[in-house]
């Protein structure tokens, strides 16, 4: 019999929490393995104390939660944040945004400069006092921004924060601004990243992409000639480097100004780079296309279309395959010309350690082809992992899989396709393989979206304990509720239930309604993250005492959400006067969505020709901005690629003959979500949010 029958919610979480002094440190151990913790500090947390256990313990309070936490008392709270913060703990979404509002209950929100950047940016920002704004934006602004995807209001409110900060109209950010801004700046649109003080570079180098329009922007930056690194035709090695990821943006045409001697040295660092694993597979990929671009009309591509597909630059040896310069000398056309089927065999590895355009990848896997006519033998595909992607599910079926390494392999390089996970990991278990909980943290949770629903029963519940905190937000919502179903076999006689939702929640994206009803009495205070993540047709359907209950103590943060398309349709099922008796604010934002954020992916490009959205011309234009007050700095609202839903959300809701928001429960008719939300077995859930961060 389950926990659900034996005892009820209070008892156990008030049992399982008598001792608050270490309440929390016991239950942040309490899912790993003893042997692991080491130096368990006794009779309460002093500093001193803390900093050292958790210095020693960094990999175990990446599982802190904040159910314990919130029976600690205001000083012991106090020393664990900033023992995270000195510590450098990396917390996910779910854990700083309940943290915060712990914090922001105690008084602790003043003392933010010793707190971690990151759970600054979940952080009331209402009540950031004037004097302390500018070293608060500061401070906040060393976070990671991508963290706040689930919560589009709390991004919005940061950029207006930031911007009442700067104290004054500006036409171009300073470099002091500059010094402020940190991170927000990769939430600029291209005319501010042109006319901002050419010191914007060391902002840009922390964005994690820039759109197209950034993009443009960086190169007209760079070729006006106001950086440090001058105009392109006075670029050295050292300033190239200097660029970090940035240089992979450079557009062709200033490749063609860059002096030869000087591009061709640069071409070799970023090949060495790249096969040292320090650049990724997408920025050396850019990297090259661009490069070779610039090379187009050089005298092998002269010779090339006067001799047709013969090989002009001489046959591909091994030394040949060790120059750095390879891609340079030899194009897609010529390796093809000149690669021998011996020598590929023989230098499989050394060729695929050149970060080859596509075209190449495909001449190299038809070649591969001609030496192994029945399929790639296993030892070689740890070798092709940068290939893999080109494979069909035919073609994988004629591998020989016998190693749970070999999975790893495939499956976690960032080359394999997802709807080849399945076939992959079949071929595995066809030859008595064990879906173990290494390989499965190994894979990664979004992995576990495109297993088979066979593939996911089979697998132990023992090995399935191990597999930690995934994340499933990508997953089809079909597949979302198999894997509640397998997490809530293995989990349900879990002794407590605080410790069943800690290790349930990464599965609660496929919870029925009556797991929801039973959480929210549950008094287990779920963060906004999970909240957002749940399947929104289920979501709806919940009250709004179900949801106070249900988010306990971080109800305010739906404020925070307010935008977030599962929250969108659970605000229309229920009238404005009970929305906003939880301090809701329900006035319409649709002025806050004008086209796509920046950093943010597309909406699936079934929605965008349907509805005929902004954004369905294949460019990445940067955002529109929320409203300032007149003169300040315009920055683009960075929102998660979700908000566009709002959008259409807003539209079908505006499109509803009964009007406005109507009664408590109020079903929403089938008109209200056509076909693009509906199709197939996935929910709006899976179609507006194509990938998101816990």
């Amino acid at each position: 019999m389950g926990y659900h029958q034996r005892r009820t919610p209070m008892a156990i979480v008030q049992g399982a929490l008598a001792s608050p002094g270490l309440a929390l440190l016991l239950s942040l151990t309490a899912h790993c393995s003893g042997p692991q913790t080491k130096g368990l500090p006794k009779g309460g947390l002093n500093a001193s104390e803390a900093n050292t256990w958790v210095r020693d313990n960094t990999s175990l309070l990446k599982n802190f939660w904040c159910l314990p936490a919130s029976q600690l008392p205001r000083e012991e709270l106090s020393t664990l944040i900033r023992s995270l913060a000195s510590q450098r703990v990396p917390l996910k979404a779910w854990q700083l945004s309940c943290l915060a509002n712990l914090a922001a209950r105690q008084g602790l929100q003043d003392d933010f400069e010793v707190h971690p950047p990151n759970l600054l940016l979940f952080y009331n920002l209402d009540q950031v006092r004037d004097a302390n704004c500018r070293a608060f934006i500061h401070h906040a602004a060393q976070g990671d921004t991508e963290l706040l995807a689930n919560l589009p209001d709390q991004r919005i409110a940061l950029q207006h924060t930031a911007l009442a900060c700067l104290g004054k109209p500006h036409l171009q950010l300073s470099a002091s601004d500059l010094g402020l801004l940190g991170v927000l700046v990769c939430d600029m649109e291209a005319p501010q990243i042109v006319a901002a003080d050419p010191r914007v570079l060391k902002n840009l180098l922390r964005c994690p992409k820039l759109t197209v329009m950034q993009t443009t922007a960086l190169n007209t930056l760079l070729a006006s000639g106001k950086t440090q690194m001058g105009p392109p035709g006075s670029w050295n090695l050292e300033g190239l480097q200097a660029l970090g990821p940035l240089a992979t943006y450079i557009s062709p045409h200033l490749w063609e100004k860059v002096q030869e001697a000087v591009g061709l040295d640069f071409f070799r660092s970023m090949v060495a780079a790249y096969r040292a694993g320090q650049l990724s597979r997408r920025d050396a990929g850019r990297f090259v296309t661009n490069f070779l671009e610039s090379k187009a009309d050089s005298v092998s591509s002269r010779l090339k279309r006067r001799t047709g597909h013969s090989c002009v630059r001489g046959n591909i040896t091994a030394a040949t395959l060790h120059d750095d310069l390879f891609l340079v000398h030899y194009d897609c056309t010529q390796l093809e010309s000149c690669l021998g089927t011996r020598v590929l065999r023989a230098n499989l590895d050394p060729l695929l350690q050149h970060p080859l355009p596509a075209e190449c990848q495909r001449v190299v896997k038809a070649k591969l082809a001609q030496i192994y006519p029945h399929g790639i033998p296993e030892d070689q595909l740890h070798l092709i992992t940068s290939l893999v992607y080109l494979y069909s599910l035919a073609e994988i079926g004629q591998w020989n899989i016998t190693s749970g390494d070999t999975v790893m392999v495939l499956l976690a390089s960032d080359a394999a396709l997802e709807n080849q996970t399945e076939a992959v990991l079949q071929k595995f278990l066809d030859h008595n393989g064990k879906v173990t909980g290494a390989l499965l943290v190994a894979i990664g949770g979004s992995r576990l979206c495109w297993m088979s629903v066979k593939q996911i029963q089979i697998i132990q519940p023992s090995e399935f304990r191990l597999a930690g905190a995934p994340d499933i937000s990508p997953c089809p919502q079909s597949r979302k509720d198999v894997l509640f179903a397998k997490a809530r076999e293995v989990f349900r006689n879990t002794s407590t239930v605080g410790e069943y939702y800690y290790l349930i929640r990464p599965y609660l994206g496929g919870a029925p309604l009556e797991e929801l009803q039973y959480l929210a009495q549950a008094n287990i205070s779920m963060d906004i993250d999970t909240f957002t993540n749940l399947n929104p047709f289920m979501l709806k359907n919940l009250s709004v005492d179900n949801v106070r209950s249900l988010l306990g103590q971080n109800v305010g943060d739906l404020q925070k959400a307010r935008n977030h398309p599962n929250v969108v349709l659970w605000m229309h099922n229920h009238n404005m006067s009970d929305l906003s008796g939880m301090g809701l604010d329900t006035s319409p934002t649709l002025a806050y969505v004008t086209n796509r954020p920046p950093n943010a992916a597309y909406p699936p490009s079934d929605l965008t020709h349907t509805l005929n959205l902004p954004g369905n011309d294949g460019v990445s234009p940067a955002s529109g901005s929320p409203p300032v007050h007149p003169g300040y700095l315009s920055l683009a609202v960075a929102l998660p690629s979700s908000l566009l839903w709002v959008y259409c959300v807003q539209l079908l809701v505006a499109a509803t003959p009964s009007g406005p928001i109507g009664a408590a429960h109020r079903t929403l008719e089938p008109w209200t979500l056509p076909m693009v939300l509906t199709q197939g077995s996935q929910t709006p859930e899976h179609q507006l949010q194509k990938q998101q961060s816990c």
